[in-house]
Formats: C-alpha cells, sequence, structure tokens
C-alpha cells in the first residue's frame, strides 16, 4: 500500500489502499486547498518527476531541496554538529541519490520540524536514516503519519547537541520552533527560523503571520512572545525556510526592530495611513 502525500502541502499520511478523503492541514485557515480541489501523489511518483539539490550555506551547514519545486516549497537544512548531523525542517522526498550522500555525510542523529506544513515525509527520512523526529507536543494533532520515530517533546527548549538548541516560540502554531545554532555564522549564532520568524525578500526585515498564503496576522501579543524566547540567545544569521532567504548579517537586531514595526502596526488606529 503507499503512502499518499499531498500535491498542495506535500505532507504524507499513512499507509493506505485508497487515497485520503481531505488533508486535515491544508483543509485549514493557515494553508488551502486550491480551486481545482485536492489531489494525492505518491513517493514513487514524485521520485519519477523531481529531484534533490544540494547547497552549502555556510561550513557546516547544508541546504536540501527538491527541483522542479514540490507543494510549499521549502528546503531542509543539514546541521554539523560535534554528536552528528540534524536534519532541520524536512521536504517530500528522499530519493536514493539523497539518502547516499546524507550517508557519506555521517547520516543523522535526528530530525528536528518547525512546525506541521513542513512535517512532509518525515516517517520515511526517519526510515532512511533510522534517526529520532523530534516534534513539539504542541502540534501533536498535525500528525498525519503516527510512528514510533516520532518523539514529542513539553517546554520551551529542548538540546540536541552541543550549541544546537530547539526553542518554542510559538506563534505561527502552538508549537512552532526555530532551532538556534551557537556554532553558525562563524559562531556569531544562526537561527534557523522556519516559518516562524519569516525572512522576507528584502532581508532588511523578517515578519510573522497566522496564514501566509491567507494573509492572517498574528496577534502583538504573540509576536512579542516570540521575541522574548529569543531574547536570551545571540545569533547574527538567520536561514530561512527558502534558498534564498538568509541574512547575513544583524539578524538579532532585525527581529528585534521588525517586532517593534509589526507591533506598532497591528495596534495602531489607522491614523498613520490616512496621513
Amino acid at each position: 500500500m503507499p503512502a499518499y502525500i499531498c500535491n498542495t502541502c506535500g505532507t504524507q499520511f499513512s499507509l493506505s489502499e485508497a487515497e485520503p478523503t481531505r488533508c486535515p492541514i491544508c483543509d485549514e485557515e493557515r494553508q488551502f486547498v486550491p480551486p481545482s480541489g485536492q489531489s494525492w501523489t505518491t513517493h514513487q511518483a514524485l521520485a519519477r518527476r523531481h529531484f534533490n539539490c544540494f547547497r552549502q550555506h555556510e561550513p557546516g551547514l547544508i541546504g536540501i531541496g527538491t527541483v522542479p519545486a514540490f507543494a510549499i516549497g521549502q528546503r531542509a537544512l543539514l546541521v554539523a554538529t560535534p554528536k552528528g548531523n540534524v536534519l532541520w525542517d524536512c521536504i517530500s522526498l528522499v530519493d536514493e541519490a539523497t539518502v547516499a550522500i546524507v550517508k557519506g555525510l555521517g547520516g543523522l542523529i535526528g530530525i528536528a520540524i518547525s512546525h506541521p506544513h513542513y512535517y512532509s515525509s518525515m516517517v520515511e527520512w526517519a526510515h532512511a536514516f533510522e534517526a529520532p523526529i523530534h516534534l513539539h507536543a504542541g502540534d501533536r494533532q498535525w500528525v498525519m503519519r503516527p510512528d514510533p520515530s516520532i518523539k514529542f517533546w513539553d517546554g520551551d527548549t529542548l538540546s540536541l547537541a552541543d550549541g544546537v538548541t530547539l526553542i518554542r516560540c510559538g506563534g505561527h502554531f502552538a508549537g512552532g520552533t526555530v532551532l538556534h545554532w551557537a556554532q553558525g555564522g562563524e559562531h556569531r549564532g544562526a537561527l534557523l527560523s522556519g516559518d516562524i520568524v519569516q525572512v522576507i525578500p528584502d532581508r532588511k526585515f523578517v515578519t510573522f503571520m497566522r496564514s501566509y498564503p491567507n494573509m492572517i496576522p498574528l496577534s502583538a501579543p504573540a509576536v512579542e512572545r516570540i521575541g522574548a524566547m529569543l531574547e536570551p540567545y545571540a545569533f547574527d544569521v538567520i536561514h530561512g525556510a527558502w534558498f534564498d532567504r538568509t541574512i547575513p548579517r544583524g539578524g538579532k537586531e532585525i527581529v528585534q526592530r521588525s517586532i517593534a514595526r509589526y507591533v506598532a502596526a497591528v495596534r495602531g488606529d489607522g491614523s498613520a495611513e490616512l496621513r
């Protein structure tokens, strides 16, 4: 039996003889079902039309993305640590070449994912590398393919290796998580932000949303909480969810400035726009 994959969000479901009737992740206000309706593929079919590419963002950090782009189009990040490699966020395709390359780099000691839109084929990845998946328990309900490899954690932080810390910021999802990599950015610190802290095209600001495709903003308190959770951590670089979304310098100041701008906008009465 195949494990069907949603063509819109890239989430893989449990093994079944027939296509799922709906995708709960898409059929929710933070994502969407396209006007053409829900459609499905399988890992085998995906591998016939797509392959993965690799890009080194900095020493010890390699991006892995699918071409042509599939579903949401994010890329994963392979973080090298003295303890072993951690995969941050996930993509739907893990083909033979990807398995060979990642095993050649030392395999994986764990997989950590920012939020349910990037769960994708996480169980396929876990099985390929015999690695645990670390998900925040706040998003347990969005797991569409339960598996013993999934390890739920509670609280606000989880250390995966020396200098590699998961931080639950909330916001976009209840369990929305970022990864702080102390050795990143030539030891200036790096934040791997997924969609929780979204790097925007000009790289001068970041933003925060409940839904990006449906443009539903977060509340001011939710965004202020993100800032409070990140305040204790030093980071100069921010690696967002796509190959081209990296802030190379001044990342923490940009987050602080962006939070101030965002909160002022959502708490304002609109009078500034009328002047």
